[in-house]
Formats: C-alpha cells, sequence, structure tokens
C-alpha cells in the first residue's frame, strides 16, 4: 500500500482527508498548529475560519448555494459541521466557529484511517512523489518554508498576493438605541445588524478611512491585492461613492425608526452560537490597530465599541494553476501530487472545500485504478455543475492574467434556448428576472446528482412563482 498524505488541515486539507479516509485508504494528515502558528491563525482547531464566519448564501439562486448542496450530496464532513452549527445569518449560511471547527477536529482524529501529526512541513524532500500520494492544502497562509520550497519548484513569479480580515466586537458594546436588525429585502428574521449613515456622517467616516494609516507591507513583496478580498480602506480610495455599492449598500434596508433606506449601512453579522461576538461585514482591513479603533468608532452604534479582535493584513498565496494542474488539481508533471483549496486560486471558504473534495476523489479515481479495481465515478468533474465549472476553471483559465475565483454560474457552460426550454418544462419553471434565470442553471447542476432527483425534483417548485424581476 502506497503512502497518502494530506499537508495542511485546514477547510480543503481536512475534507480531502476525510474523503480519502471514507473512501477506505489510510491517510497522514499533517498540520503545523498548534506548535506553530500562522499570522492570522489563533485557534488549534482543524478548519479555523479566520476571515468571516460565513458560508455565503444558502440559496439555490446563488452559485455558492448550488456548491454548498453539491457538496452536502457527496458526503461533505465541512457542510455536515457548518449544518450542525449554524447561526441566524437570513439567507446565507453562518457558524459557531468553535463548535464548527470543534466537531471537524474531532472527527478527523477519531478517524480510524487518518493519523494526524502536528508538525511542519517546509519541503516536499521528506515524500517519494514517485510513489507517495501527496496533497498540499495548506491554504492563503503557508507557512514561509514551505512558501519558499513552493516558488522554487514552482514558479517563482505565481505564488502570491495579499489578503485581510475583518475586525470582530463584543456585542454588548453595540450601541441598540442606535442601530437595528434586519436582513436585505426582509429574508430571513433579522439577524443582521445595522449600522445606519446619514450622508454627513457617511462623509465624515471617508474622509477619515481613506487618509488613517496602514499597516506597511515589506520591501521585498508587492502589494497585490484580489479584488474579492480588497481591504475595505483600498475599496473607498477608488471612489468616494464605491463603498456605497459595496459594503455599505444600504438597498433593501429601511431603518425603522425613520421609515426611510439610510445613505449607508454598516452590517454586523453574529460570530458565535452565544450571539456574543459581531464581525464588521465585508470591513477587511491592513489599518493599524489604533487607527482602527478610531476610524470604526465613527461608525452609528459602535461609539463604545469593544474589539475582540483587530483586522489584520496578511500573505494569501495561491499558484498559478492552469500552468501547473491538470482536471481535478492533480500535478501535470508528477501525478501522485495534487494542490487542492486557496492555493489553487479557487476563492472563498466553500469553494475551497469544494477543491479538497475534487481533487481527494480524483486521487482516490488515480489509485482505484493503478490496482486495476472499478472506480470511475466522475460527476464532481462533471462540467455543468458547480464543483466540475470551478475544476475546469482553474486549468483552463488564462495563465497570463490567472486570478482566484468564487463560484458564479459564468463558469459552467451557457445554456442554449433549447436546453433552456427543456429544464423548463421538465421542472415546470416559470422563469422570471435574472433570479429565476439562475434557478434554471441551478436545477441543471443539481439535476446531476440522483438524490437530488429523487428528493427534491419538486421541493424548489414554489419559490420559482415568488421570484418578481428586479
Amino acid at each position: 500500500m502506497k503512502n497518502i498524505y494530506v499537508i495542511g488541515a485546514g477547510l480543503a486539507g481536512s475534507e480531502a482527508a476525510f474523503q480519502i479516509a471514507e473512501a477506505g485508504l489510510p491517510v497522514t494528515l499533517y498540520e503545523m498548529k498548534p506548535q506553530k502558528y500562522s499570522p492570522a491563525h489563533h485557534s488549534p482547531y482543524f478548519a479555523e475560519l479566520v476571515c468571516s464566519n460565513s458560508l455565503r448564501s444558502n440559496l439555490l439562486e446563488n452559485a455558492v448555494g448550488v456548491l454548498k448542496q453539491e457538496l452536502r450530496y457527496q458526503k461533505s464532513l465541512i457542510m455536515a459541521s457548518a449544518d450542525m452549527h449554524h447561526v441566524p445569518a437570513g439567507g446565507a449560511l453562518a457558524v459557531d466557529r468553535d463548535g464548527f471547527a470543534n466537531t471537524i477536529t474531532e472527527t478527523l482524529k477519531n478517524h480510524p484511517l487518518i493519523t494526524v501529526k502536528n508538525e511542519e512541513i517546509k519541503n516536499l524532500n521528506k515524500f517519494n512523489l514517485q510513489e507517495d500520494y501527496v496533497l498540499i492544502a495548506t491554504g492563503p497562509l503557508t507557512s514561509e518554508d514551505l512558501f519558499q520550497a513552493l516558488k522554487s519548484f514552482l514558479d517563482e513569479e505565481d505564488l502570491y498576493f495579499f489578503d485581510a480580515v475583518a475586525p470582530i466586537i463584543e456585542s454588548e458594546s453595540i450601541d441598540s438605541n442606535i442601530t437595528f436588525r434586519a436582513s436585505r429585502y426582509d429574508k430571513g428574521e433579522g439577524e443582521y445588524i445595522n449600522c445606519p449613515f446619514s450622508k454627513e456622517e457617511y462623509e465624515q467616516f471617508y474622509e477619515e478611512l481613506v487618509h488613517a494609516e496602514t499597516v506597511p507591507i515589506n520591501e521585498v513583496d508587492d502589494l497585490k491585492l484580489f479584488q474579492g478580498c480588497m481591504p475595505i480602506e483600498e475599496i473607498a480610495r477608488q471612489g468616494k461613492e464605491t463603498l456605497l455599492f459595496g459594503p455599505l449598500k444600504p438597498v433593501g434596508l429601511i431603518d425603522p425608526r425613520t421609515g426611510k433606506q439610510p445613505y449607508a449601512v454598516v452590517q454586523l453579522r453574529q460570530d458565535n452560537h452565544a450571539a456574543s461576538l459581531f464581525n464588521l461585514v465585508g470591513f477587511q482591513t491592513r489599518l493599524k490597530w489604533n487607527e482602527q479603533k478610531r476610524v470604526f468608532h465613527l461608525i452609528p452604534g459602535l461609539e463604545n465599541a469593544v474589539f475582540e479582535r483587530y483586522g489584520v493584513m496578511h500573505r494569501n498565496t495561491y499558484i498559478n494553476s492552469p500552468n501547473h494542474l491538470n482536471l481535478g488539481y492533480q500535478h501535470k508533471v508528477y501525478e501522485h501530487l495534487y494542490f487542492a483549496g486557496q492555493i489553487t486560486g479557487v476563492e472563498g471558504y466553500v469553494e475551497s472545500v469544494g477543491s479538497g473534495l475534487v481533487a481527494a476523489k480524483t486521487l482516490i479515481n488515480h489509485i482505484k485504478q493503478e490496482k486495476q479495481q472499478n472506480y470511475t465515478e466522475q460527476l464532481y468533474l462533471n462540467p455543468e455543475t458547480m464543483l466540475g465549472g470551478l475544476a475546469h476553471y482553474v486549468i483552463s483559465a488564462d495563465s497570463n492574467h490567472f486570478q482566484p475565483m468564487n463560484a458564479n454560474f459564468g463558469l459552467v457552460p451557457e445554456l442554449k434556448s433549447s436546453e433552456r426550454n427543456l429544464l423548463k418544462q421538465k421542472f415546470k419553471i416559470e422563469e422570471k428576472g435574472r433570479r429565476g434565470r439562475r434557478l434554471v442553471y441551478s436545477y441543471r447542476a443539481l439535476s446531476h446528482y440522483p438524490e437530488w432527483m429523487s428528493e427534491n425534483n419538486y421541493k424548489f417548485e414554489n419559490q420559482i412563482n415568488e421570484i418578481e424581476p428586479r
């Protein structure tokens, strides 16, 4: 039996190790915590969520909602834990960080086919890439030694950019006389705390934000910022009204005290089951800590906010996957070497989980075929599914302009009119507006899963008819 190693017990690595073990294959999982922590990690648990506690939309009209459902049908450990430890978040799936991570940690540590080793892997010399199977899932916070080793092994020009995380505050320090609870468009039951700005308050906040002092970047590194995780101050510098169409957009929110839509809104999302902690949605930042305290206290309702954790800036590592990977996250030259998670160029928690699952199943399939066993499940690579769409993107994107990518309907093949009409007829879809059109793609993706066809064929039928054009 050849050895199987998974490096990194983040979201992707944890999912990959679980899938491999569930397939009946013994696997060794390397995780450097708690012996060593990255700048953004604080918990000894596996699958630590270092930014938001939200796994984003749970609705089928959203691509990441479809991806979640696909993962559930693929018996994802991460999704099972997320569903177990969800906290109120409207149409999104947010989790209690500690409960979520603890369940995953205990499941992996107690699995009879998983051996956990708390050890930092500094290079690939420890493994025989001709014989051993190695899956690297060290994520956006790959340690410096391994980062340097990967630069030599892959391509020095393709390996990093910078990312930032949002601060967390104590709920008791939020002024409820100023804030109000509501979910956008009244979805959910008012799970978000909303901090409403007048025009004058927003303009003062904006000026202080764009002129606040930031943490300097190491002179030897270039500042490469992925658009989807831009620090709030960088977004603001793009224009005075940019925030009003981004993290501070007021659309779909009405202040019950005025009966009107505020000029701008900062939303706070519950971060744990006890609802004692809330994070500032979209407020990734690299402001210095004293500047965060000064500027963010200008947000209405947060004048006396107590910060449990300030936002931090960190390096975010990913490779130029089109140059290095085959379909299924397998290395082009070393067929026993796999990558998974954000290091491959998928962006987001759920996308990382998906890549870990697909990489693991591709690895399993390769081992089974080497043993001449009949194991040819390829559903996870179907380009019409979200799992498959992401896997195809990371190998087919333009390598000269490769950027991390979230799940979206643009990753799957476009529907022809005949296909669209067939789906609408088959699933009785009344297509209305953009959200209705997206559901056609969602139904096509999920129709590849026998579980959905047998159990949920008509479950979402009424949801279609409620959708109005926007």
